[in-house]
């Protein structure tokens, strides 16, 4: 099959931001096809291996919007690697109403489709768009106080330290103070679990020169641990599809699954790995099939 991907920038509020766009040869103004709308966790970028997942479901004859969020990757927004949750959610609702124009796409199924914090993001689309097709929430970000319990005391007490720096700071004026996104336990990093550094790096492995840098503006801290998308879960009226990792060091498995049963069609998946293991080799394989079978069911192609 042939296949197309299109580089598109749409605006969100403040600026604008940077996507591809896939369209199967199967796409046109007179037959459109289903959307999936497609972002990346924290400090993520699109093209840390979101292209391999839109692939296949292009392959399938889905059309796909993977999109960076302001301030990050090739998308606008100063200061750079700025995290926050509200114009991130923004960039979600800007990238919807996008997706919803493109005439080659049927804005009545419009999926949306995120991993780690961006599946935590995902959850909180559907539960405030009804119109939503489906959602798929992969290893997703459910609660803030969890994740940050997953943490070594230690780690949590630099990032705290940083995060109040920085916020400080903001308000002189001046340039952000970092923390990486993920770290060596025991480190000033949003990530430190033993798996967190070099499975997070792996996935920008082939990331463009200056799209990616492992930090983020310290104050994201403050935010991420404010929220919790899977609190939600009854609001979403759509079919939800979560795959959980059970060994996750970032968003605690148990905490995932009990949010997530009270969505009233959800799908719960479960994997035997851990967080970044997902993304690669034979997980990504099972997963990404999982996902394509529930996309079938609920949002098939030739509706």
């Amino acid at each position: 099959m042939t296949t197309t991907r299109i580089d598109v920038r749409f605006p969100s509020t403040t600026g604008q931001c940077s996507a591809w766009l896939y369209l199967p040869a199967t796409a046109s103004a007179q037959r459109p096809v289903p959307v999936i709308v497609m972002a990346h966790g924290v400090g993520g970028v699109k093209a840390m291996r979101l292209d391999a997942y839109a692939e296949r479901f292009e392959a399938a004859g889905y059309a796909c919007l993977v999109f960076d969020y302001r301030h990050f990757g090739g998308s606008d927004g100063q200061p750079r690697q700025l995290l926050s949750v509200r114009r991130q959610l923004q960039d979600w609702t800007a990238a919807v109403a996008y997706a919803r124009t493109r005439p080659e796409c049927d804005p009545d199924r419009v999926v949306v489709w995120g991993t780690s914090f961006g599946g935590g993001h995902a959850l909180t689309m559907a539960a405030r768009d009804h119109r939503l097709a489906a959602a798929i929430a992969q290893c997703p970000f459910t609660d803030g106080i969890a994740s940050v319990l997953a943490i070594k005391p230690r780690s949590s007490l630099k990032v705290t330290a940083r995060a109040l720096a920085d916020v400080a700071s903001s308000f002189l004026g001046r340039d952000p103070i970092t923390v990486a996104t993920a770290g060596p336990p025991g480190s000033a990093a949003l990530m430190t679990a033993p798996d967190a550094e070099a499975g997070y790096l792996a996935l920008a492995d082939n990331t463009p020169d200056g799209d990616f840098r492992n930090h983020v503006a310290a104050r994201a801290a403050l935010d991420i641990m404010r929220y919790a998308p899977g609190r939600r879960a009854r609001r979403i009226t759509c079919p939800v599809w979560a795959g959980i990792c059970d060994t996750d060091s970032v968003a605690p498995a148990r905490t995932a699954v009990r949010r997530l049963r009270r969505a009233p069609q959800a799908t719960l998946q479960r994997y035997p790995t851990g967080h970044f293991d997902i993304y690669l080799g034979e997980e990504f394989e099972r997963s990404v099939a999982d996902q394509l079978e529930f996309l079938r069911d609920h949002v098939p192609v030739n509706d």
